[in-house]
């Protein structure tokens, strides 16, 4: 069972320094202390956090719905164009016979 404790002791240690090494990099230092600010405010200031979560979660549903329409509409307008395309064709094939039956009848004269 000491192993199994020393195992679980090594993995936190390591993590710890592994953090501590990243934070030997200016840049990397600057974005935690950042992060770090903004985490402590919300600490500080919960109602601002559920706020910005309830308005995000708004704009996604409103998002959402938008696209729910756009795609309904497509499927309308692929649906009329399924329905209109074979009546379009049989025209095209009325229309062809008929100029055809009308060279022939030209061709009789």
């Amino acid at each position: 069972m000491t192993k199994k404790n020393q195992f679980w002791k090594g993995v936190v240690l390591g993590a710890f320094a592994g953090g501590a090494v990243t934070l030997l990099d200016q840049h990397t230092r600057q974005v935690m202390k950042e992060n770090v600010k903004k985490a402590a405010h919300f600490v500080r200031h919960p109602g601002e956090m559920v706020d910005k979560v309830k308005d995000t979660a708004e704009k996604l549903r409103i998002t959402v719905e938008q696209v729910s329409e756009d795609i309904s509409f497509i499927v309308d307008k692929v649906d009329e164009l399924r329905e209109l395309t074979p009546k379009g064709i049989d025209r095209i094939k009325e229309t062809k016979d008929t100029f055809t039956k009308n060279d022939e009848n030209e061709d009789l004269i």
